[in-house]
């Protein structure tokens, strides 16, 4: 007699062969067992008319995704919370009415997490890219990886990538090296405009500039304040990388400017040329020093970032797809990358928290449930308010398969984005996905099913500890995840714990990839002085018994705390 459990596995694993040669996470062959008859018949439809669309425009979709920072649900699209948070978005409000506002779309906890689930279709615990990048990280993107930009290149694809990347420091992470075209990117966040001279007699940095501070008497040691970095690279597929400028405040502040026109150059060119394009345009956003003039209600980083910054950029995009005739043959997608600052951000931000607690580190709602539209004149229906869950991984996978570039997509390893074709297409009710998984760092800290969420991490006094499970919340009637529920819900506890097994046999079948660690700033080919002596220590340190670089194999070790309290941020 079989046993139950691994006639379960059998069962679930057995499915794969009907998704083709993606492997996906475990849950979506259970979805797909229940669903596989009704969603093929969808897709036969859905193929039909994407035919039609080649058809009448001659190429595939093109394709540009906006993506800027730290935004809670609500604080674009839904103009009454607008209104109480004191800014105006005309033009992603405009999409919002337009085209798809999304209700559930879910990200990672954190920029660099979220930025690399969307450039590969994975969980950052699958890709080693679950930390979030600060100065001389010492750490990127793997060149193993497959990013939308390759897939997308290999369906005759142009491909731009402008902005803010923020997956690594080391050469193979270049967003040039990892399949787009053109790249003019930073490999930071925009805590660059604080390490900046400006930034340091402000006291907003403290340290990072000693030649403008007091000599230090008891100082031993001239290794330890970092020193050499770049704020913007370019360059073009495969060749060597260029910093843009310097690493002044002046640059900083050109970085988004510049990164909006190359998008809209990129855009005009590959429209007259009538080849397809994907173009990425990820924001800075804004500055953590001080601006000169404010712009709204709000007066604040995050509203005045928003309302004079992305938003007028999403409105010269629209203008300009309106303008050279192939807005019917584009979507535009723009979204947060995931929820507000709300813990301990620089004075002066503005970011809060909206309907759901929690912000950027959380896997509460609030952490990585964003605001999130789809624009495609007439293929998109206008007016469209969507609560189905679709994850931010699901790009990935959606673009490819919009550009018939599915075959690119490697089969050696686990997918987590799923075909969402047929939500952005027939619109509400029609998501392949009822679940997610929210990794913070490298713990699973939650899973979401429905309408009901587990937490996996608990700071409840009688929580995991106990076996009772304490963790379970109706998200409709809970939207602060402050009342978890014992009785009502403890039903779940079986059919949640399944879940995680089966997520956590897959992963045996298919490892995680460690993070990926190496010298900074290489490859640059006006390297400055200080850049190029990152790889070179101080010649005394040769007489050491050990290598002084050896720590960069070991800054993966480093630990998380797999007990950490969801209110602050862990």
């Amino acid at each position: 007699m079989t046993k139950p459990l691994s006639g379960l596995l059998a069962f679930v694993f057995a499915t794969s062969a009907l998704a083709g040669p993606i492997v996906h996470d475990a849950e979506y062959y259970v979805l797909e067992a229940q669903n596989g008859k009704r969603w093929a018949a969808e897709d036969d439809g859905l193929r039909a008319r994407l035919s039609a669309l080649r058809e009448k425009f001659g190429t595939p979709p093109n394709i540009v995704h906006i993506m800027w920072d730290d935004t809670a649900y609500g604080d674009v699209g839904i103009p009454a919370i607008q209104k109480v948070r004191g800014l105006d978005t005309p033009h992603l409000n405009r999409m919002a009415r337009e085209g798809i506002l999304f209700t559930r779309m879910y990200t990672e906890v954190g920029c660099t997490p979220s930025r690399a689930a969307c450039m590969t279709g994975r969980h950052p615990i699958r890709n080693g890219m679950y930390n979030i990048g600060m100065l001389r990280e010492s750490h990127g993107l793997r060149a193993e990886e497959v990013t939308l930009a390759e897939v997308l290149s290999g369906a005759g694809y142009a491909t731009a990538f402008h902005g803010k990347w923020h997956l690594g420091d080391i050469e193979e992470s270049y967003a040039h090296l990892q399949g787009f075209d053109e790249a003019f990117f930073t490999g930071y966040n925009q805590i660059l405009s604080l390490w900046t001279r400006q930034a340091e007699q402000a006291n907003a940095t403290m340290g990072l500039f000693e030649d403008l501070l007091p000599s230090d008497p008891y100082k031993l040691d001239d290794t330890f304040i970092t020193k050499g970095w770049v704020t913007v690279l370019e360059g073009t597929k495969g060749g060597a990388a260029r910093q843009w400028l310097d690493n002044s405040y002046a640059t900083y502040e050109k970085i988004d400017a510049e990164a909006q026109d190359r998008t809209i150059a990129f855009i005009e060119k590959k429209a007259k040329a009538k080849q397809p394009f994907y173009v990425a345009n990820w924001p800075m956003m804004a500055s953590f020093m001080p601006t000169a003039k404010k712009v709204s209600q709000g007066r604040s980083l995050l509203q005045d970032g928003l309302q004079g910054n992305v938003d007028p950029f999403v409105g010269r995009v629209m203008e300009v797809l309106n303008d050279l005739g192939i807005a019917e043959n584009t979507l535009l997608v723009c979204m947060a990358d995931n929820g507000p600052m709300a813990h301990n951000p620089p004075p002066g931000c503005g970011f809060a928290e909206t309907i759901f607690r929690g912000g950027k580190g959380d896997f509460l709602e609030g952490g990585v449930r964003v605001p999130a539209q789809a624009w495609w004149p007439g293929t998109i229906e206008p007016g469209q308010l969507v609560g189905d869950i679709i994850h931010e991984v699901d790009l990935f996978t959606t673009f490819a398969s919009l550009a018939g570039a599915t075959d690119a997509i490697p089969a050696d390893r686990v997918i987590d984005g799923i075909d969402q074709t047929a939500l952005l297409l027939n619109g509400d009710t029609h998501s392949r996905r009822d679940y997610v998984f929210i990794y913070a760092g490298p713990n699973l800290g939650a899973t979401v099913k429905g309408p009901y969420k587990r937490h996996w991490i608990t700071s409840d006094p009688i929580g995991e500890g106990s076996g009772i499970a304490a963790g379970f919340f109706f998200l409709p009637s809970d939207t602060r995840e402050k009342s978890p529920m014992l009785v009502n819900l403890i039903h779940l506890k079986t059919p949640f714990n399944r879940m995680r097994i089966r997520h956590e046999l897959w992963k045996k079948k298919y490892p995680d990839s460690p993070e990926k660690h190496g010298i900074p700033w290489t490859g640059i080919a006006n390297a400055t002085p200080e850049v190029k002596a990152l790889a070179s220590p101080p010649a005394v340190l040769k007489a050491l018994p050990f290598d002084p670089l050896e720590y960069v194999e070991h800054l993966d070790e480093l630990p998380f705390d797999p007990q950490a309290d969801p209110d602050f941020g862990e």
